[in-house]
């Protein structure tokens, strides 16, 4: 004997796994930013669709091999940051350390050597694939008022129908109290 889904039952599931998912996500994107920032780490998505995360380390301690976050010399690139991995460490003839990165990505090594003026630097310390692709997304204003506005309406209309709900249950039970036999 086979089972009947009442329609609104399956309709009642499917939403639960809908809130449950959008919850899901909505948590991972917030420990993805709260806690890193509570553990004194930066974060960076970079264009492969990673996020990276940076803590701020001296420079000193840099050796050939750390992934580092930097901007780039100004007639280098166009991009703010690159997340590169430090390929050489030279002196300069400054006696500062002159330092040569290449991406992992990439055939060849930065065409540009650099120097780090500021004591710390921001190294790589760990970085989640894909996470980047939705936090690029949360950039795109129409997708932030999607996320922010469609939950916000789920819980105005879910408030505004349990103020419907009571004040229908409270009519019922005025009405059985007014129908019922001894007050007859």
């Amino acid at each position: 004997m086979g089972r009947d889904t009442h329609p609104l039952t399956a309709l009642k599931a499917l939403r639960t796994v809908a809130i449950t998912a959008i919850a899901a996500v909505c948590l991972a994107l917030g420990a993805a930013t709260i806690i890193p920032a509570a553990l004194g780490l930066q974060h960076y998505v970079i264009d492969r669709g990673s996020v990276v995360f940076d803590e701020a380390v001296p420079v000193a301690s840099l050796r050939v091999g750390d992934v580092i976050t930097y901007t780039p010399p100004a007639k280098a690139d166009s991009t703010p940051f690159v997340t590169h991995r430090i390929a050489s460490i030279k002196k300069a003839r400054g006696g500062e350390r002159l330092f040569h990165t290449k991406g992992d990505a990439n055939n060849a090594p930065d065409p540009w050597s650099f120097t780090l003026d500021q004591p710390t630097q921001a190294k790589v310390v760990g970085h989640v694939p894909y996470l980047g692709y939705a936090f690029a997304a949360l950039e795109i204003r129409w997708v932030r008022m999607l996320l922010i506005g469609i939950p916000a309406l789920l819980i105005a209309i879910s408030v505004i129908a349990g103020f419907i709900r009571d004040a229908r249950d409270e009519e019922l039970r005025e009405y059985e109290a007014e129908t019922a036999p001894e007050n007859l």
